[in-house]
């Protein structure tokens, strides 16, 4: 079996805009009640829990996350099948720890560790 999908994003420039938006149009559940305004999707609502927000670099994009046991491994192997590493391992604070790359394409794509879930 193959890694798992675990978690989305849609991150953009207005992230209470987009909440609304695809809380509007999808009836999903977004709680955005924490430091970061970041709009948790319960994955009741959503088949896979994601979240909706502002990005911090004033870009948007949308992704998907990959369960993986190992981050910096699946770095290197991305990075020896021609992606770029974006973000390295990292612990987001009361949440799972995540990296990211980017395809040979320049898509964005993230990882999160095995048991690190929290969201």
């Amino acid at each position: 079996m193959g890694k798992p999908v675990v978690h989305f994003e849609v991150i953009g420039k207005d992230g209470k805009k987009l909440q609304d938006f695809y809380s509007g149009l999808f009836g999903w559940k977004i709680d955005a009640n924490n430091p970061m305004n970041y709009g948790i999707v319960d994955a009741k609502e959503a088949g896979i829990g994601g979240g909706v927000a502002t990005g911090q670099d004033g870009q948007s994009h949308v992704t998907f996350y990959v369960e993986v046991d190992d981050l910096q491994a699946y770095l290197d192997k991305a990075e020896s099948m021609g992606g770029k590493t974006i973000a390295p391992p990292m612990d987001v604070p009361g949440g799972p720890t995540i990296a990211m790359f980017a395809d040979p394409e320049g898509h964005t794509i993230g990882m999160l560790k095995a048991g690190s879930m929290q969201m």
